[in-house]
């Protein structure tokens, strides 16, 4: 009797991740389909030619040039 409550038991649990695994399908297909999840995204980019600025570099910065490194990365 064991067996059979056991299996049975393995089949309720095999059927509600089937509908929980076909919701989750139909779910994102619907989000594909209406667009909001896209294929193509932007690659982003790592550009090696600035200057690496740390703790040190702003210490000995006066609040003039801290202003125009707040500016500059602002606009990159």
């Amino acid at each position: 009797m064991k067996d059979e409550e056991l299996t049975l038991l393995l089949k309720e649990l095999v059927n509600r991740v089937k509908i929980l695994e076909s919701t989750v399908y139909n779910a994102d297909n619907v989000i594909m389909k209406s667009g909001l999840v896209k294929i193509d995204t932007p690659k982003p980019s790592v550009r090696n030619n600035r200057e690496v600025i740390n703790q040190d570099t702003i210490a000995k910065m006066d609040w003039s040039e801290i202003d125009e490194l707040v500016v500059k990365m602002g606009s990159e």
